[in-house]
């Protein structure tokens, strides 16, 4: 920071802080320093005028410097001091008469001297060395560095001279400078100098196109117009030497598999080399010779062996078949070779340049697959052949047959099949090898061909029911289990099992069976050539049985069945025990001296020369229920009857019924009774019973009509009459009906009757006053007798006087 700058920021400082609280203590604080000058700033005193900065040389002959500021200024800069010297800074508070109100002190140091730079130079592209002279009482420098155009700028700390400025662009003009560095700061910057970093360095790519030579590629440096480059071979001392402009290069003629590095500089249009790059490539190897091919005992893997080759690292065996091996030394096996194979083999040496060019092509045939598939044919005349696929570079073939009993028979052939003898009922084990000049083929699959086995002797057959049949027969030769099917025009029943007999179950009735037992086992299945045997099976059940009753003592029976030329029987059979039977052979009969309420069970049977069929399913029928022998009907109230009948067999319930122009009464009871409301007085009824089975089926029974008696009268009223006698009044029911009056109270029983049918009164004598009597008005019918369901009412009499009086009882209202 120049002067002038110092002096705008320390007054600026001073405005800001005119306004601050005033009456601290004075106090001073170093800001910073340089060689020769000494920033300070202290605080504001109250009354000060102005400020006076005093600096004094300790242990020094120097000279006194001050400095002074206004009274708005709390920091300033005093100068023309020496470098590297030690100072006591004083501030005063100075009032308008230049009289210090106060003084505060701090020490403090100068900077050491500027250095001077000596020189400057560039030895690598990014680098940039300075030699300066150094100054007493430094601890350090710095080296600055920056461009023009201010793009670049950097300080670089080093103890001494040299220093080295890092992190610099190639071929870039730069400005330097040096300040010194003490405990109390840093200096001013030396005068500047101007040096230029050397060109970058040509970043080399090699390659190794073949074993004599390497390719040498770069990227162009800008600025640069030459390049050269320098070769020596690893263990020499030699070096070629070569320039060019271009920024590719093949060296040529060098020895294979050997190591070259190649050193490489650009230079600048001022004849100065740039930075180095060194680079070292190998050639690639030459190629392999005397190829060797030695099989092993084991034909799955050959040793291929060749000379060692300078400067190879690694070997590779290619066969154009896909198999390849690699070593370290001079041979390697190919493994796992496969059978029935021509191998053409190269042999190419490799290092970290590529690989070499490869040797000349050697051949090699392989040992022969084994063949397959196999597979036998096997002829009735009891002989078998097997027979298998040709396959490549093969001279002849073996076969070798086993048999289970141990019989063994072996077979060369040049073609693909051989024949042996084969029975029914063993097991063959056979394989078959592949030989050439390399050997045998690998075991190839073992073929376990079982032939089939024996048919089974002496079969017989018996019925066992009507869906079951028993087949036995003999044991013979390789049977694990037997096989027997029932064939018919449907399908096909199997049952296996190991024993040498069988039970089918399960059969179809009414249908022809073959029968065949077939002998098996696992690896061949069944034999099917073994004779079958015929069988009937027994006549299917009838079925869909129904029956109707014809009249009250026969019954009808219908059924189904797909059976041909059978005969049926037909069991009806009683809850009693007795049995009525009928025969056809048609689909249905008829069975008479059946009789009412008996419950039944039927059954129907088929028969064919082949036997019995299953009984039917069991069709229960019963007949209509008997009706009872004897029906009464008691009236109980003017509106309720009672009626009751005798056992009736085979019925469970009853509906009872009362029918007539003026409404009906039914009832619907499991009892021999039932007691019947809401009917009319005075009506001729209909009886009729309705006897009901447990399964529904009904007797309709009729019986001698009944009358209802007459409807009690209504309106009673009772008269006072004199000498002690009452006259009974109502309305009567119909205009012929006759009645009684009954009167009765203490012990005494009064009676009367109209004197004409359809008259409503009659008179009561004799009645005795203080007495309380019940009065009942009943119609009389036909024959004389009185109905006993009308209601009574009671009546007080009571006396007035020589008069006699009667209320209605119970609060009813008083006699007129």
């Amino acid at each position: 920071m120049d002067l002038g700058g110092m002096k705008l920021w320390v007054f600026l400082l001073g405005v800001v802080l005119q306004n601050a609280v005033q009456g601290s203590p004075l106090t001073i604080s170093i800001y910073t320093v340089t060689s020769k000058s000494a920033v300070l700033r202290w605080s504001s005193y109250s009354g000060s005028s102005s400020y006076r900065v005093t600096a004094f040389p300790r242990n020094s002959p120097e000279p006194l410097v001050f400095s002074s500021f206004s009274q708005n200024t709390v920091m300033g800069s005093i100068n023309s001091l020496s470098p590297n010297i030690a100072y006591t800074f004083q501030v005063e508070a100075l009032d308008g008469a230049m009289t210090a109100l106060a003084q505060a002190r701090v020490d403090g140091s100068t900077a050491p001297d500027i250095p001077t730079i000596k020189s400057a130079s560039s030895k690598q592209s990014q680098n940039m060395t300075v030699e300066f002279a150094e100054v007493p009482g430094a601890s350090s420098y710095i080296l600055r560095a920056e461009t023009s155009d201010g793009s670049f700028f950097s300080e670089t700390s080093v103890p001494s001279s040299p220093g080295t400025v890092v992190g610099l662009e190639p071929y870039t003009d730069y400005t330097l400078s040096v300040m010194s560095v003490n405990s109390a700061g840093r200096s001013q910057p030396s005068d500047f100098v101007q040096a230029k970093t050397v060109l970058a360095a040509p970043q080399l790519t090699s390659s190794s196109p073949s074993n004599s030579s390497i390719e040498v590629q770069w990227a162009p440096v800008p600025h640069a117009v030459l390049y050269s480059l320098s070769i020596i071979r690893e263990g020499s001392y030699l070096q070629s030497r070569l320039n060019t402009t271009n920024t590719s290069v093949t060296i040529s003629e060098l020895e294979a598999g050997t190591n070259y590095c190649i050193k490489g500089n650009a230079w600048s249009p001022e004849s100065v080399p740039g930075d180095d790059f060194t680079v070292c490539q190998i050639t690639r190897p030459a190629t392999p010779q005397s190829i060797m091919i030695q099989r092993l005992s084991d034909v799955t893997a050959v040793s291929i062996s060749w000379a060692a080759v300078q400067g190879a690292a690694q070997y590779t065996v290619v066969s154009l078949s896909g198999l390849n091996c690699s070593s370290s030394s001079n041979s390697c096996s190919l493994t796992p070779l496969s059978c029935g194979q021509a191998h053409t083999i190269s042999v190419t040496a490799v290092n970290q340049a590529g690989p070499s060019l490869p040797s000349d092509s050697q051949q090699f045939i392989t040992f022969p697959c084994p063949p397959e598939p196999l597979r036998v044919d096997e002829m009735p005349s009891g002989n078998c052949s097997v027979i298998w696929s040709s396959v490549s570079y093969v001279d002849y073939y073996t076969a070798f047959i086993k048999r289970d009993d141990g019989t063994e028979e072996t077979c060369n052939s040049t073609g693909t099949s051989c024949n042996f003898h084969c029975h029914c009922g063993y097991s063959y084990l056979m394989s078959v090898f592949a030989n050439n000049q390399a050997g045998s083929s690998l075991p190839g699959p073992v073929l376990n061909q079982t032939t089939l086995p024996c048919c089974p002797g002496n079969m017989s057959v018996s019925s066992l029911s009507w869906e079951s049949v028993m087949i036995s027969w003999m044991v013979e030769r390789g049977a694990d289990v037997y096989e027997t099917r029932a064939v018919d025009a449907d399908g096909t029943l199997v049952c296996n099992d190991t024993a040498p007999v069988c039970v089918l179950s399960d059969l179809t009735c009414n249908t022809r069976y073959s029968l065949q037992v077939s002998a098996c086992n696992d690896p061949r299945g069944c034999n099917r050539t073994c004779s079958p045997q015929t069988y009937l099976t027994a006549p299917c059940m009838p079925e869909n049985v129904q029956v109707t009753q014809s009249n009250s003592s026969s019954i009808n029976i219908t059924w189904t069945s797909d059976n041909s030329a059978a005969n049926y029987s037909v069991s009806v059979i009683s809850s009693v025990g007795r049995t009525l039977t009928c025969q056809t052979d048609g689909m249905s009969c008829a069975v008479t001296g059946v009789p009412c309420g008996t419950s039944y069970r039927i059954t129907a049977i088929a028969s064919t020369t082949a036997g019995l069929s299953m009984p039917s399913y069991s069709v229960p029928f019963e007949t209509a229920p008997c009706c009872p022998d004897s029906l009464i009907v008691v009236q109980m109230t003017q509106a309720m009857s009672n009626i009751s009948w005798s056992a009736a067999r085979g019925a469970q319930s009853f509906i009872a019924s009362l029918t007539s122009p003026r409404g009906s009464a039914q009832c619907h009871t499991i009892q021999s009774t039932c007691l019947m409301g809401c009917i009319t007085c005075g009506t001729n009824y209909t009886v009729a019973l309705e006897a009901i089975s447990p399964t529904g089926h009904k007797a309709e029974c009729t019986y001698h009509g009944f009358s209802t008696s007459e409807c009690c009268p209504s309106g009673i009223r009772l008269f006072k009459r004199s000498n002690n006698t009452l006259r009974v009044q109502w309305r009567s029911s119909g205009p012929l009906s006759n009645y009684t009056v009954q009167v009765t109270g203490r012990g005494t029983s009064h009676t009367c009757s109209p004197q004409q049918p359809g008259e409503n009164t009659c008179d009561i004598s004799e009645v005795t006053c203080g007495t309380v009597y019940s009065v009942v008005v009943a119609p009389v019918d036909q024959n004389g007798a009185v109905v006993q369901f009308c209601s009574s009412r009671m009546y007080s009499v009571f006396c007035s006087g020589s008069d006699v009086g009667m209320v209605l009882y119970r609060g009813k209202r008083s006699v007129d």
